[in-house]
Parts: structure tokens; sequence; C-alpha cells
């Protein structure tokens, strides 16, 4: 059963917290997690200065440690706790620049001899 650790969003409509949950990565967004492992209130609270994070350091440094991944988001908020490095294996641009040759090939751009789009002339 994969793992992931990210957000799933609670809360009325202009006024959303985020759990950070431990979750099968083929659930739903707010389906049941297998481990609630911390609270972000992005709001601010009356008279505060910063937002507000709560979160079991060992328990996501434990689900990191047996093979979980964290989706971008979490591993943003993760980074801004100082609970994972900044170029840490999970950071999206840890994968390395995308070149060109990542990309399919465009069937829409003007044909070359090397890349005809189509085989039939007439069309």
């Amino acid at each position: 059963m994969p793992i992931r650790i990210r957000m799933a969003m609670h809360g009325r409509k202009h006024n959303k917290i985020f759990h950070l949950v431990a979750i099968d990565q083929r659930k739903r967004r707010d389906a049941k997690p297998a481990e609630l492992l911390g609270i972000y209130n992005p709001a601010l609270e009356p008279g505060a200065t910063h937002k507000t994070v709560q979160w079991s350091v060992d328990r996501i440094k434990y689900w990191l440690g047996v093979g979980a991944a964290p989706s971008k988001s979490a591993v943003r908020l993760l980074e801004w706790g100082g609970i994972i490095p900044p170029n840490s294996k999970y950071h999206p641009k840890a994968l390395g620049p995308q070149t060109s040759e990542d990309y399919p090939v465009n069937r829409f751009a003007p044909s070359d001899s090397k890349h005809p789009v189509c085989a039939d002339p007439s069309l």
C-alpha cells in the first residue's frame, strides 16, 4: 500500500484549515487517513504575526523513514518548518532540470525531414 504525506482540506469556505496526513495515495483528498500528522492554519489569528502549524515531528520522520512520499505542498511546508532540508531528495527540483527530450514531439510543429507529421502529403 503506497503511502503519501499530503494535505487534506477542512473547514468552511474562506476559513480553511489543512491537515497534514499520511494516507494511501489512491484515496480521495478528504478520505480517512492512516494517521493525522499535523494541522496547518493559513489564516492569521487576530493579533498574530505568524501562521499556525502544529505537528508531530517524530511521526512525520517515521513515515518518511518507511518510504512515504510527500506531495509538493507537503514538501514546501516541511521545508518551512525545518523538518526536511531544502535540497532533500523529496524536493521537486532535486530530480534535475527537464530537457526537451523528456517531452513528446509536437505533432503540430512545422515538419522537417527528420520528423514528418504525416506520411500522406495529400492530407
